[in-house]
């Protein structure tokens, strides 16, 4: 099925587009989701609350705006928000019944997208505690993906990228701590962008998961990602560098080791998206040769830092005694790491960031798959305990982690869709602080394969 001219499946860029030529009212494209969200969310779970009365009011408030001459770079436009963020006057349930009371405000970057003129139609589900790369939870149940009802749309921002996918918003709010925005994306066709450590602000949360965690966009286009990080993040602006690109011949490295002790490799479907996106790359006057990450103790740091936010976080849950028996168990995992491995672990980031580094002497961008095999089912690790989960895990999305740990931006990219129809992905991988050049690269591979063309048949 092909996305035509309707304006949900548009992307949030082009919809702020719409609505400041008049050529669609923020109501009417509200009303649009809103209408898709009461027909499809009871199949795909998408969405733990929708705030229709309130998203209807302002998108009328955006509206009138724009009749004044109101030029915000997102007026009236719908989005999502992971619940794992706080929305004044909601809950921030994060995948559980263990939480308190009512946020009082708005995170910063909610409050910066409605200052961007957003409208905020609902928070989306996540796993409890954002702990897995799938949607699941035993209080709000199972996520699915649009393209494929009987497999998960990844995790943790599951639920951001299955409203995205099937149109119910034009793009949506992740957080990442190990993959949780470029899984989801991967899973679901959509680019998805791991934020540099820093660029968009986390208050009032500090340092979740030790570090690891960052804001990121879920979306359709590249340009909804850069607008998105423009409106939300510090520094300066990527929009205008992904539309002034001028990238020249870029030295591509093309990596699928898996970072030890992990035990996996791709399977041929994936390394399919792998070779096939090489040679898109090739063919746009790119070097692309093949490299070996040296990831050193990447992977046991980043496990150390994922443990002992997860116990942190879940101590200071409102209801512990109500997570579920799994959650408990990685919170029994974290705490039993002494403080002093802890703060090894953290140091030992610039180490680790230095090896993984070297590909870039030689690189500008790295790439690796993004998965070593298709999304898994639903209910895979049901009933499953936490070593045979971390470990199933770690095997099925191995590349996304040592990125958190060393804080630089990765994303998720279409790579194609399978002989049955289902997208598949690589990861791109940039110089610490280099998102420009990151974005820049996608977006010339999304003019080469027009993702967004494409959509779900729900």
């Amino acid at each position: 099925m092909t996305a035509a001219s309707d304006p949900v499946f548009a992307g949030l860029a082009r919809q702020a587009e719409l609505i400041a030529a008049g050529d669609v009212s923020a109501r009417e494209l509200t009303e649009a989701c809103l209408r898709r969200i009461e027909r499809l969310d009871p199949v795909l779970n998408a969405f733990r609350v929708v705030f229709a009365e309130r998203a209807l009011a302002e998108a009328d408030q955006a509206d009138g705006r724009r009749r004044g001459g109101d030029r915000r770079p997102l007026l009236g436009v719908p989005l999502a928000i992971k619940d794992d963020t706080n929305v004044a006057g909601e809950v921030t349930a994060r995948g559980t019944n263990a939480h308190g009371e009512a946020a009082a405000e708005d995170a910063e970057v909610v409050r910066r997208l409605r200052a961007a003129g957003a409208v905020i139609v609902g928070k989306t589900h996540v796993p409890e505690l954002e702990i897995m790369p799938f949607t699941e939870s035993p209080t709000f149940g199972a996520t699915r993906n649009p393209w494929d009802r009987n497999r998960t749309p990844g995790g943790s921002s599951g639920g951001s990228a299955a409203a995205v996918a099937a149109g119910l918003v034009g793009g949506a709010l992740g957080s990442d701590g190990g993959g949780s925005v470029r899984i989801p994306a991967g899973c679901c066709g959509l680019f998805g962008l791991k934020t540099q450590r820093g660029r968009i602000p986390l208050a009032p949360m500090a340092e979740p998961w030790h570090g690891l965690s960052v804001y990121g966009p879920i979306v359709r286009h590249v340009a909804d990602a850069a607008l998105f990080v423009d409106v939300t993040g510090d520094g300066e602006p990527l929009a205008p560098s992904i539309r002034n690109a001028r990238l020249g011949r870029l030295r591509i490295a093309v990596s699928t080791n898996v970072p030890p002790p992990i035990l996996a490799s791709p399977d041929a479907e994936q390394r399919g998206a792998v070779e096939s996106t090489a040679a898109v790359l090739r063919g746009l006057g790119h070097d692309v040769a093949e490299a070996e990450v040296d990831y050193g103790t990447t992977m046991p740091a980043f496990i150390v830092r994922y443990l002992c936010g997860i116990a942190d976080e879940a101590r200071g849950m409102a209801h512990p005694g109500r997570l579920a028996r799994r959650t408990r168990g990685f919170m029994r995992l974290g705490s039993m790491i002494p403080r002093a491995v802890l703060d090894r672990a953290r140091a030992e980031e610039a180490a680790n960031a230095r090896s993984i580094g070297a590909v870039f002497e030689h690189a500008d961008v790295l790439m690796t798959p993004m998965f070593t095999r298709r999304p898994i089912p639903i209910g895979t690790y049901e009933g499953r305990g936490v070593q045979w989960t971390l470990n199933g895990m770690a095997r099925w999305v191995p590349y996304t982690e040592p990125f958190n740990h060393t804080g630089q931006p990765a994303a998720s990219v279409p790579a194609g869709f399978t002989d049955d129809g289902f997208p598949l992905a690589v990861q791109l991988v940039g110089r610490p602080g280099d998102e420009a050049t990151l974005l820049s690269l996608a977006a010339q591979l999304e003019a080469e394969r027009p993702w967004a063309d494409r959509v779900p048949a729900l």
